[in-house]
């Protein structure tokens, strides 16, 4: 077995195959006229704290680049033709796959410190209220055009939690995902037929409960909430469904199951931040190469998130909240340790990008068919308004959109010409099948001006 392309032959893993959440949440069908041959991936990445649009300026600008960029007037640049920001020069040896697009804003997102499920649906998550998930979210639409046993997995350091836990990622509207909150949990979920077959069949009380009709019936509900967890009842059928499937072709995955050192074991309480971000970059890259998913949204932190370990600032127990504040550690200005925590947010990229790139696939590798999108979940700053959306983009060669190796930004909110998050997400589902109009809430000011705001950003479509 030489590809991945022969292993997904072999194990009936393939893009035919039923798509499944990692959660209890819902069920993803493979859709009619599905994706054939290789399956194009998506990785969402999502930082706290904002990402302020100077840090994301090309230092060597023109004089009159510089200016139109700081008026966040429209500016086009050739990455090849310019140095890269400081924090960002662990991708220079990938700067014909890079965008830098600026100027999207996300108003009808949840912003200030947390945007919660709002930044993946474009929509008001009142702080997370349950209710308020509008609709489901863009990284499951796109799981659901390119089907995987696991379909979408979502990854999470916030808060220090570990285990599984509360995701931000929604498969359907009022459901809120799950996710894997340490690299040990997440290896061994992703990976359970391979390390643990006999688990795999097991019931537990819990699931045994939902299974079961008498149990919905004891409760009580009714209504919505009725249905959610009829939904969840059908959901662990299916997981039952292709746990089946997995173990008969877990010979076959364990030659991709990820070796992670033994300071994660029990959710690795000793394990240092780069050490635990290095060890869920290598089971995320697993996951890919195994076939198990196409759609990966990792919360690689938030405020809550403790920093342990940072070069830098090794002694220090860092807290990306103060920092927002400037507060500094160890004596270390704010801003720069800002900047550290983004250089370790890219070296996991740089680490993904060139995993990939190794793995054969067709006449190419299987970062050609994959994009990574790094973006701070609240916005341009620590208190983000979504005035701006920042996002740093690595897409490969069959990439469905014409923006690679370029410094883009686009009109600033209010004038003709402005693009949203929601004309970013529209334009990543219309590129890859999905034909919907406009996805996510509509911006007030744009519809106050009567300024068009719908649709997907043209000049980004092959």
């Amino acid at each position: 077995m030489n590809s991945r392309r022969d292993f997904l032959k072999i194990s009936a893993l393939g893009t035919g195959f039923m798509a499944l959440a990692p959660s209890f949440n819902q069920l993803f069908a493979a859709p009619a006229g599905a994706a054939t041959g290789f399956p194009k991936r998506f990785i969402f990445i999502r930082k706290s704290s904002g990402l302020r649009p100077l840090e994301m300026a090309l230092p060597t600008f023109s004089k009159r680049d510089k200016e139109l960029d700081e008026q966040k007037q429209p500016v086009e640049a050739d990455l090849d033709q310019h140095e890269l920001p400081v924090w960002l020069q662990g991708l220079e040896g990938h700067k014909e796959n890079l965008t830098i697009l600026q100027g999207l804003s996300a108003k009808m997102s949840e912003n200030v410190h947390y945007s919660f499920s709002s930044v993946m649906g474009c929509f008001k998550s009142n702080r997370n209220t349950l209710s308020a998930i509008k609709r489901t979210t863009v990284d499951f639409e796109l799981a659901k055009l390119f089907p995987s046993p696991f379909g979408h997995v979502e990854l999470s350091f916030a808060d220090g939690r570990t285990g599984i836990v509360s995701g931000y990622s929604a498969p359907a509207p009022q459901t809120r995902n799950y996710c894997y909150a340490d690299p040990e949990t997440a290896r061994a979920e992703l990976f359970k037929s391979v390390l643990n077959p006999e688990a795999v069949n097991s019931d537990n009380d819990m699931l045994s409960f939902l299974q079961g009709k008498e149990g919905l019936a004891a409760s009580g509900i009714a209504g919505h909430e009725k249905r959610r967890q009829e939904m969840q009842v059908e959901s662990i059928e299916a997981i039952r469904e292709r746990n089946k499937k997995l173990i008969k072709v877990s010979g076959s995955l364990a030659k991709f199951l990820p070796e992670i050192s033994p300071v994660h074991a029990n959710g690795g309480p000793d394990a240092t931040t780069p050490e635990k971000q290095a060890a869920m970059t290598d089971v995320l890259v697993a996951a890919l190469k195994a076939g198990l998913t196409n759609v990966v949204t990792y919360t690689i932190d938030d405020l809550g998130t403790p920093i342990v370990g940072l070069p830098g600032n090794e002694t220090d127990r860092v807290g990306i909240h103060p920092l927002g504040h400037d507060e500094a550690f160890g004596g270390v200005p704010a801003w720069k340790t800002r900047e550290q925590i983004r250089i370790s947010h890219v070296n996991q990229i740089k680490t993904i990008v060139e995993k990939l790139k190794q793995v054969p696939e067709g006449d190419g590798n299987l970062f050609d068919n994959t994009m990574v999108m790094y973006f701070p979940e609240n916005g341009e700053t620590h208190h983000g308004i979504g005035l701006e959306a920042p996002f740093v983009i690595l897409s490969g060669r069959n990439c469905s959109l014409d923006l690679a190796g370029r410094y883009i930004r686009l009109p600033v909110l209010g004038v003709e010409g402005h693009k949203t998050l929601g004309n970013w997400y529209t334009t990543l589902l219309n590129a890859h099948g999905n034909p919907i109009g406009h996805y996510g809430d509509l911006d007030l000011e744009m519809a106050r001006k009567k300024l068009p705001q719908t649709g997907a950003i043209e000049r980004f479509m092959v």
